[in-house]
């Protein structure tokens, strides 16, 4: 009876071991932690910087500029991948090399938190602690306000080595700023774009957002005001800045319910002023 249950305990092993993941997206990785399944983690991009301890992990670089052979060599049995990752040669490749790849959504949407935690959930098989964190996620989403507040916000995205751009339609920018009822001041314009005087002054912001890196790059608060036409706008003129996470704000993941309420909550002070 004993060798029986051995011989049953030693085929079962296979199926009980490990999966050796590789987390592609800062949002996937999140989730990963959120759902305490990070013992399994072998490796995360470079946009996976939450939280901190995911920074230990090896780094296999940016999500659209990967390299099928240095994943292969960390032996992954797993891949998690945002969908902002494709088109991507390489994840054909680690799937034509026997690696199972779980593509997660990278829609611009509130709604798509419950869905990534879904897919993800159900990749680790941690489905209950998924429902768990699908419920809690719901909870905050109640609370948002989507009443419509007729704030212009202009965001500006910058980091180190590039030139300051202004996002328009068709960016998670665009998509955080409509999700907290607010107007997006460069609504006329698709995607990034190189930030203009004769733009900016035409688009009347009244509430400019950057990042904290892009603050950083910016080489602090005053110096934004002396970016193109932003001294002539309204939130020129009264100084209305926010300075955002970045990933919070435009990841569309755990945290970003709370970064959207920090941008209302900054929209709605300018109305009582």
């Amino acid at each position: 009876m004993k060798r029986l249950s051995l011989l049953l305990l030693l085929v079962a092993l296979p199926t009980l071991a490990a999966e050796r993941v590789v987390s592609i997206g800062g949002d996937v990785t999140q989730i990963v932690y959120a759902l305490g399944a990070q013992q399994d983690l072998v490796a995360r991009d470079s946009t996976s910087m939450q939280p901190a301890q995911a920074t230990k992990l090896p780094d296999i670089g940016y999500m659209r500029q990967l390299n099928a052979e240095g994943i292969l060599a960390l032996h992954p049995t797993l891949v998690l991948a945002s969908e902002q990752a494709k088109p991507s040669l390489v994840l054909q490749q680690l799937s034509q090399s026997g690696v199972k790849v779980v593509e997660v959504t990278g829609d611009n949407s509130l709604q798509a938190i419950s869905s990534k935690i879904s897919t993800i959930g159900k990749a680790l098989h941690h489905e209950q602690e998924a429902t768990e964190l699908e419920a809690k996620v719901s909870k905050q989403l109640a609370q948002l306000s989507h009443q419509p507040l007729p704030v212009k916000v202009l965001f500006i995205m910058s980091h180190s080595g590039m030139k300051a751009m202004a996002a328009g339609t068709q960016t998670a920018a665009d998509s955080a700023i409509h999700e907290a009822g607010l107007v997006n001041a460069m609504a006329a314009v698709p995607h990034y774009k190189e930030l203009s005087q004769e733009g900016v002054v035409a688009a009347a912001p009244d509430l400019v957002v950057v990042g904290s890196d892009g603050l950083q790059s910016f080489g602090g608060e005053e110096k934004v005001w002396q970016l193109p036409g932003l001294a002539l706008t309204p939130a020129g003129k009264h100084h209305n800045l926010l300075v955002v996470d970045e990933m919070a704000l435009l990841g569309f993941g755990l945290d970003t319910p709370k970064a959207i309420v920090q941008l209302r909550k900054a929209a709605e002070s300018l109305k009582h002023e």
